[in-house]
């Protein structure tokens, strides 16, 4: 199986939510904290493509920071966005769970379980399935 990253921001509740299903399911995983470790440009586009989205797509636009830099009256091209990103780590969606050539935007925490349910061991799945609880 490959390797599984997550992009989180540490005392985001939704990212230790997400942290706690892959322990549970004793998915072995690698963290990063990017307000610690800015995710690099390449990266960040390799990400955006393997969500199949766009890069406007991944800013958090209800952030403060956003309302700050009134983002929202600028016309931005990409590598203006991903230069902000990287300033701002903020303004950066989360958590983004990756595996192999695919991503997700793990918000609800769910959508975890079900990017995962197909390529764990069958008892990591069955946990995986155990463990799904109703979200509002």
């Amino acid at each position: 199986m490959d390797k599984i990253t997550i992009y989180q921001k540490p005392a985001c509740s939704t990212c230790k939510e997400v942290c706690q299903i892959l322990k549970d399911a004793n998915v072995d995983f690698e963290s990063v904290d990017y307000y610690t470790a800015p995710v690099p440009k390449t990266k960040l586009r390799e990400l955006a493509q393997k969500l199949g989205t766009s890069l406007k797509d991944l800013v958090r636009t209800k952030e403060q920071v956003y309302r700050d830099l009134r983002l929202a009256e600028k016309n931005l091209t990409e590598e203006q966005l991903l230069d902000l990103i990287v300033i701002y780590p903020d303004l950066l969606q989360r958590p983004i769970v990756e595996r192999g050539e695919k991503a997700v935007l793990a918000k609800p925490a769910r959508k975890v379980k079900e990017f995962l349910a197909s390529s764990v061991s069958p008892d990591a799945s069955q946990i995986l399935q155990e463990n799904t609880r109703p979200e509002n």
